[in-house]
C-alpha cells in the first residue's frame, strides 16, 4: 500500500527500513524467583574453572568487549565454521548465559522439525444443527487451531510484517485486522446462511488458555485474533494546542477508547495516561489524556484479557456485516468442548480457513521477534504431537538429544527466552544442525537481516557486512531503581553468515548484565554486538 512500512515475508527489501527504536516492553522484569536464579547462576559462573584453550577473539572484537560500558559485563561468544566443524573464534562458549529471543531459534527449529515446513494451520467452523429457511437451528463454532495469523497479515501469498511489531509499540498493519475472520464470515453467507438460532462460540480447548507470556504479558490462547491485542493510534495535530485525533483498530464493542489528548510542541515527550474500567467482561472502557507532540504519532497496545472471547464477540460482528445474524456466546453460558466436537463432522462444516506454511510464520516470529507466537509453540506441540502427557518441551528434548546435541549447554523454560539460557557452544552446535536440514534455506532467510530488516534493521547499518549477517536478537532485563537505570540481563545474538573469506559460519554472542541509561537500552549491547559479528565476518580465514 502507498506509504505503508511494512514488508511481506515473500521478498526482502535491499534498503533499510526506518522505524521507531525498540521499546522498552521488550525488555521485561524478572520474577523475583527468577533474579534470584540469575544472581546464583553469576555466581556459579563467576567461580567456574578456566575453559580448555579455544582460538580467542579477534583484538577489534576484543576491544568492543573492553569498552567501558561493559566494565561488568560478562561476554560469552563462539564462531563456528559449519563444513570443517571447526571453532574459529571462542570465549566462554562452554558457559550458560541470559540469552533473550534467541531462544526463538530453539522454538522455531523445533516447530519446524516436529511439525514439517509444510505445516498449515486449519482454522475450521461448523454449525450445530440443520439449516432452516436461512437459519441454522442452533449455534455456530469455530474451532481454534493455534494459528498464530488470524489477523491482516496475508498478504499476496505472504505474511506481511513492520520491523518493530505492533505488540511491541511499533505501528500496525495498514490492513484488516479481522480479514480473515471477515473471509471465513462470508464462506459462512455463501452456505445460504442468515442467522441462527443459538451463538457464536469459539472452541479453544486445543490447549489451556490464559497464562501470559513472560515478556509483553498478552495473554496465550489457541485462538490468536490480530495477536491478542487492539491497537490504538495516538495521532497529533498539525500544531501545538489542536486536539489528537485517536484510530482503534479493530473496531469492536468489546473496547470503546475515550480521549482527550492535546498537541505539544514538536521535540516534546508524549505524556499520556491511561484509565481503564473493566466491571464487565465484554464491555471495556479505556480513557486516554494527556499529550503527544507534533510529528511524532503514538502507538500503544491493549491485551486483550480473555482471547477466545475476544474471538467469539468479533466473529459474530463480522458474520452480522456479512449478512448473518449473530450474537456471541452468552456470557453466563458453559460450554462442554467435548459435546461441541461431536458434532465436527464434514457435514456440519461451513467454513475453513488454510494457512500458509510454516516457513512463513518463521518470517514473523524471527524478523520481529513476536513473543506471542513463540510462547504458544510449545503449548502447540504439545497439544498436536504430544500425547501420553508429553509437552512440547519434551519433543524440544528428544530431538535435540536425537542431534547429538548436549544439553547441558542449554535450559528453556518458554517459548520466547525470558526463562532461559544456553551457551554459545550448544547454540552454534544447534545452528550447524539446522544448517543441514532441508528447510535450512528458508529458516536463514527468516532470520533479521543485519543492518536491513527486523530487528536488525538499525543495527550496523552502513558496516560492510550490512546485509550480509542473518541473526535472531536478542534482549532481556529489567530496571535498576537503585541507579535509576536499566540493566540488561541479556543481549544476544545467534545466527549465520558467509564470512568474506567464503566459510560457512554459525555464530552466537551473547553479553551479561549490561547497564545503561534509560531511553534506548537495547540499542547500546545491540549495536556492539552488531559491530562483533561485523568484525568476525571480515576477519575469521
Amino acid at each position: 500500500m502507498p506509504g505503508a512500512n511494512f514488508r511481506a515475508t515473500a521478498a526482502r527489501p535491499s534498503h533499510p527500513t526506518l522505524h521507531t527504536r525498540l521499546q522498552m516492553q521488550r525488555i521485561v522484569p524478572f520474577p523475583a524467583a527468577g533474579l534470584a536464579s540469575a544472581l546464583a547462576l553469576a555466581a556459579a559462573l563467576a567461580a567456574a574453572s578456566p575453559l580448555a584453550a579455544q582460538p580467542a577473539p579477534h583484538k577489534r572484537i576484543q576491544a568492543v568487549m573492553n569498552r567501558p560500558e561493559f566494565a561488568h559485563a560478562h561476554w560469552g561468544m563462539e564462531f563456528y565454521d559449519i563444513a570443517s566443524g571447526k571453532v574459529l573464534m571462542s570465549h566462554n562458549g562452554d558457559r550458560l548465559f541470559v540469552p533473550g529471543s534467541t531462544t526463538k531459534v530453539v522454538t522455531m527449529a523445533t516447530a519446524l522439525q516436529a511439525l514439517g515446513p509444510d505445516h498449515r494451520f486449519r482454522t475450521r467452523v461448523y454449525r450445530t444443527g440443520p439449516i432452516r429457511d436461512g437459519v441454522v437451528q442452533g449455534d455456530i463454532v469455530l474451532v481454534a487451531s493455534g494459528d498464530p495469523n488470524i489477523s491482516g497479515r496475508v498478504r499476496d501469498g505472504a505474511y506481511a510484517f513492520i520491523d518493530q511489531d505492533h505488540s511491541y509499540g511499533g505501528q500496525p498493519l495498514p490492513s484488516d485486522p479481522l480479514t480473515t475472520l471477515r473471509e471465513m464470515a462470508q464462506q459462512v453467507a455463501a452456505k445460504g446462511i442468515k442467522g441462527l438460532t443459538g451463538q457464536v462460540i469459539v472452541d479453544a480447548s486445543l490447549y489451556r488458555e490464559g497464562a501470559r507470556e513472560l515478556g509483553t504479558r498478552i495473554v496465550l490462547s489457541p485462538m490468536i485474533v490480530n495477536d491478542n491485542v487492539i491497537d490504538i493510534v495516538v495521532t497529533p495535530g498539525r500544531r501545538a494546542g489542536e486536539p489528537a485525533s485517536v484510530t482503534v483498530s479493530p473496531k469492536t464493542s468489546l473496547l470503546t477508547v475515550q480521549a482527550s489528548i492535546t498537541t505539544a510542541d514538536s521535540g516534546a515527550t508524549a505524556q499520556l495516561r491511561t484509565v481503564e474500567d473493566s466491571t464487565s467482561k465484554d464491555r471495556r472502557f479505556l480513557v486516554l489524556t494527556g499529550s503527544v507532540p507534533v510529528g511524532a504519532p503514538s502507538n500503544r497496545r491493549w491485551a486483550v484479557p480473555q482471547p477466545s472471547r475476544f474471538g467469539e464477540i468479533t466473529f459474530a460482528e463480522v458474520l452480522t456485516d456479512a449478512g448473518v445474524a449473530a450474537i456471541p456466546r452468552l456470557a453466563s453460558r458453559v460450554v462442554d468442548p467435548a459435546a461441541l466436537a461431536a458434532r465436527y463432522a464434514d457435514s456440519l462444516l461451513v467454513a475453513e480457513h488454510v494457512s500458509l506454511d510454516l516457513t512463513k510464520e518463521a518470517v514473523v516470529l524471527l524478523k520481529t521477534s513476536q513473543n506471542l507466537h513463540a510462547s504458544n509453540f510449545p503449548l502447540l506441540l504439545g497439544a498436536l504431537k504430544g500425547g501420553n502427557g508429553r509437552t512440547g518441551f519434551d519433543i524440544a528434548r528428544d530431538w535435540l538429544t536425537q542431534e547429538g546435541l548436549d544439553l547441558d549447554g542449554a535450559v528453556q523454560g518458554d517459548g520466547a527466552g525470558g526463562d532461559a539460557y544456553f551457551a554459545p557452544r550448544f547454540m552454534t552446535r544447534l545452528l550447524a544442525r539446522i544448517w543441514a536440514k532441508p528447510w535450512a534455506r528458508e529458516f536463514k532467510a527468516a532470520l533479521p537481516t543485519l543492518g536491513k530488516d527486523g530487528t536488525l534493521a538499525e543495527i550496523q547499518v552502513g558496516a560492510p557486512a550490512a546485509g550480509k549477517v542473518f541473526a535472531k536478537t536478542g534482549t532481556y532485563g529489567s530496571y535498576d531503581p537503585l541507579n535509576r537505570r536499566q540493566l540488561i540481563h541479556g543481549k544476544g545474538l545467534a545466527g549465520f553468515f558467509t564470512s568474506k573469506s567464503g566459510r560457512e559460519v554459525a555464530f552466537a554472542i551473547y553479553v551479561n548484565n549490561v547497564a545503561v541509561a534509560s531511553g534506548d537500552p537495547a540499542q547500546v549491547a545491540g549495536q556492539a554486538l552488531g559491530e562483533v559479528a561485523a568484525i568476525a565476518w571480515e576477519t575469521v580465514k
